[in-house]
């Protein structure tokens, strides 16, 4: 499948200051210089500051400070605009927990203003950033993106039978981004540096890990491959908890380093799902590194384009069953992480 082309093409990205939206728009700009237009849409005003200097204030950035839930600004930042990157959410399982409704107007609300926006503006191509915690949901956050996910994917149906639109919405599901704001790697160095102490739920959960290229290259091969109403996943590695903690006091630790279990917090689960059981019989193998879910709305299109690659053979695909990184292996990526050691 031939690399979809930014030349010339102005690109709207949602949650673009987050640890994504970054790594997003370097990649953007690394891989078409011609791209018209970026265009970071985001709540932090200091975020905005911030990355307008780390990209040396590059003119083809432009930054909008605005709410997904705001539809009026939505529809301001969506003008002429060819391609969307959906990244905003509330993110961490405790904060959504706590405050369930802001968790609906951010999560599901703002992702229908987002569908709406680009309905109305006549976009190419809308990608969703989802994620594991999506499948089978357990907390409030998970919830909320399985919503998000249902709009995103149903709109191609939806609004291609009642507006004719030509926008096609696709969604990926990420696993826990590798040094992403407040995921457990940059915590545990935190805490590590500050108490000496880190604290661990529970050494027996298991969690998927991707790199932030890792998960940036899941949102392009989906772009590149798509037709609408496809969720890509990536076929990626998980660790425990006891893994990530030992190797994070080999690295930042030393003889006094404590590893202390304070239990589940709520809405935690103890192993996270990319592919569920119902999902397995709609899953086709991609590629060696993707996944492909088919849409549970029948198009004929994309059945006739994805049928054809080998079905899913797994029950589910869960961060314990997939292949799990040992201590050594784990150690090697993380010292490929150039942030870490800032």
């Amino acid at each position: 499948m031939k690399q979809h082309s930014f030349s010339n093409k102005k690109v709207l990205v949602t949650g673009g200051t987050g640890s994504w939206g970054h790594e997003l728009v370097r990649q953007l700009l690394l891989r078409d210089p011609d791209i018209a237009e970026i265009r970071i849409y985001s709540r932090g005003e200091h975020k905005q500051v911030q990355m307008k200097q780390e990209f040396k204030n590059d003119p083809r950035l432009r930054f909008i400070i605005g709410d997904v839930r705001d539809k009026n600004i939505m529809n301001f930042a969506m003008s002429d605009i060819d391609v969307v990157f959906h990244l905003a959410a509330l993110k961490h399982v405790p904060v959504c927990e706590d405050n369930p409704w802001e968790a609906v107007l951010t999560n599901i609300y703002g992702t229908q203003n987002v569908i709406e926006a680009a309905v109305a503006h006549n976009v190419e191509t809308v990608v969703d950033v989802s994620t594991d915690k999506a499948v089978e949901p357990f907390n409030l956050y998970g919830v909320t993106k399985a919503c998000g996910e249902k709009l995103m994917i149903n709109a191609n149906a939806y609004y291609n039978a009642i507006k004719a639109t030509k926008t096609k919405f696709i969604c990926i599901r990420g696993g826990n981004v590798i040094g992403t704001n407040g995921s457990v790697i940059p915590l545990f160095k935190k805490q590590i540096q500050e108490e000496n102490t880190i604290t661990i739920t529970d050494g027996f959960m298991t969690r998927f890990l991707m790199t932030t290229r890792e998960a940036i290259g899941l949102i392009f091969t989906a772009l590149d491959n798509s037709i609408g109403g496809e969720l890509f996943v990536m076929r990626m590695r998980g660790a425990t908890l006891t893994t990530i903690a030992n190797t994070m006091v080999k690295l930042f630790g030393n003889k006094d380093t404590k590893i202390k279990t304070i239990g589940i917090r709520p809405g935690e689960k103890r192993h996270e799902v990319l592919v569920s059981k119902n999902e397995a019989p709609f899953t086709r193998v991609f590629s060696d590194d993707y996944y492909l879910i088919l849409p549970q709305l029948y198009d004929k299109n994309v059945y006739q384009k994805f049928n054809k690659y080998t079905s899913f053979k797994e029950i589910e695909f869960s961060s314990s069953n997939t292949k799990l990184y040992d201590e050594k292996e784990l150690e090697t990526v993380l010292r490929k992480e150039k942030w870490l050691w800032l």
